[in-house]
């Protein structure tokens, strides 16, 4: 399947859009994980290191974000730093998209928005470390990630650590298994939950290797089905954090959350903030370590797509 035209509302560097050209491997990166995920300095420090994976394992990196209202796809060292630090930087999912394009804001994608600006240049691949989901309290609230709904109408594969385990992971898979999005899971009979390799839900689907994962993500797409793929790439054993430990971590979070009132998009920026202070930091570091682990396995699935 030919890739689509870039759409000309999109600004590409020469680099992503030469290897879109010659049909090289690409991979979307977020950048909400950038502005909105960690502290300033380690955020550029994991933003140009991720980066540096995906060209290690054979695939072009292509950062997206919106940069004076304009969609850029790729982003340059300077542009990096900008996200970073720059204390006007909105949360953009995909409804914001027009917002911040129309006023020439600075917007950081989130996983929906990557993914609609990652199939609009025509990428099939996109790292992340979290998807979203559905929330705790979701039945009073009507707190569900727009992730989901975009994973059910763009095809793009998401490799992510899983579910944040922030959220409910169970109503999660309940849902995209409504939306018909695939979910595979890499090389475990267990579905992930972002910071631990467990979280007492099977895995929907199971692949092993980035071959695997290809082939289901071209089936998917050649049988007509209009959706992504979601595939859970577990934390790597060695820097996960227990499932135990950090639930009693994410329940006094969930609690001190509630105290302040916090609701809306909000939630996901102070929920993993908190956690890090819970930690000690501890959490940061498996968070850097999963987005590591994904870059490199987003980038043999790539190839494996281009190839």
């Amino acid at each position: 399947m030919s890739r689509p035209t870039p759409h000309p509302m999109l600004t590409l560097t020469d680099e992503v859009a030469t290897a879109l050209r010659e049909g090289r491997p690409v991979v979307a990166l977020e950048s909400t994980i950038i502005s909105h995920g960690m502290p300033y300095p380690d955020n550029v420090a994991m933003a140009l290191e991720v980066e540096g994976i995906v060209r290690s394992c054979g695939a072009v990196p292509a950062t997206i974000a919106v940069l004076d209202g304009r969609p850029r796809i790729g982003l340059t060292g300077e542009d990096l730093e900008l996200l970073a630090s720059h204390p006007d930087v909105v949360k953009a999912s995909v409804r914001d998209l027009p917002y911040v394009a129309a006023r020439g804001l600075h917007g950081a994608t989130t996983v929906a928005a990557t993914m609609r600006l990652a199939a609009m240049a025509g990428i099939e691949v996109f790292v992340t470390g979290g998807l979203g989901g559905v929330h705790q309290g979701a039945a009073t609230s009507m707190d569900v990630s727009a992730d989901l709904t975009e994973l059910s109408r763009t095809r793009v594969a998401v490799v992510s650590a899983g579910v944040k385990s922030i959220l409910d992971i169970g109503l999660t898979l309940e849902v995209l298994e409504t939306l018909g999005v695939p979910v595979l899971v890499e090389g475990a009979e267990e579905f992930p939950s972002f910071y631990s390799r467990a979280s007492g839900f099977a895995a929907p689907m199971r692949v092993d290797g980035a071959d695997e994962a290809a082939a289901v993500v071209r089936a998917t797409w050649d049988l007509g089905l209009d959706c992504g793929v979601a595939i859970a790439h577990p934390v790597p054993a060695e820097d996960e954090i227990p499932a135990e430990e950090i639930g009693v971590v994410i329940d006094r979070a969930l609690a001190d959350m509630a105290a302040l009132g916090i609701t809306g998009k909000a939630t996901t920026p102070y929920l993993l903030g908190r956690i890090v202070e819970l930690t000690d930091g501890s959490s940061l570091a498996t968070n850097i370590a999963l987005v590591r682990a994904n870059a490199a396995y987003g980038a043999a699935l790539a190839a494996a797509l281009a190839g």
